[in-house]
């Protein structure tokens, strides 16, 4: 019988987008397995915390198509290698939008290499209708009041306008402004 090929595809999912998701759907089908790891990583102070990031990736995954490939959700918070190993991983999955993602990611997988031979980091170009899109974004467009529901599911856009609405009541509004569009 085949060693199941087991891929982890790590990231902050602050909040998960489409692009996440097109990954996900694309990975499922050279995977046997993967495992969406939600990084705690509350240095880039997420939105939603890590439970909440954990409940929307496992509700958007489970209205997905997964090939077949079985898929779990957790959080962590260590070293992704480490991670990895626990879960029995032997393939990191990473998406690039852009060129200018290449770089970072590049040094990443070397990194990750050099602690652990034995994970392959597979890179998954993000599909042209999805290589603009990014977390921060949408926050941004969201927190503005622009329209984000081609960005993000359903769920996920209510979850937003609930969480800017709060913000907007309690007067976080305009402190916590993101500066990513001038």
């Amino acid at each position: 019988m085949k060693t199941p090929l087991v891929g982890v595809y790590p990231g902050t999912f602050d909040p998960i987008t489409n692009g996440h998701k097109d990954i996900v759907g694309r990975a499922c089908k050279m995977l046997d397995k993967l495992v969406i790891a939600v990084a705690r990583n509350a240095g880039k102070g997420p939105l939603f915390t890590i439970d909440e990031r954990v409940e929307m990736v496992r509700d958007e995954v489970e209205r997905m198509n997964r090939h077949g490939a079985e898929v779990e959700v957790h959080s962590f918070d260590s070293l992704l290698v480490h991670f990895c190993q626990q879960v029995g991983a032997t393939v990191l999955v990473r998406g690039l939008r852009a060129v200018s993602d290449f770089e970072y990611e590049f040094q990443m997988a070397s990194m990750n290499a050099r602690l652990d031979a034995e994970i392959e980091t597979v890179f998954l170009m993000a599909s042209e209708r999805q290589q603009f899109i990014s977390s921060r974004f949408v926050k941004e467009i969201g927190r503005l009041g622009g329209d984000i529901s081609s960005f993000v599911g359903s769920d996920v856009a209510t979850r937003l306008r609930d969480r800017f609405n709060l913000e907007e009541e309690n007067g976080e509004h305009s402190g916590r402004r993101l500066q990513t569009l001038k």
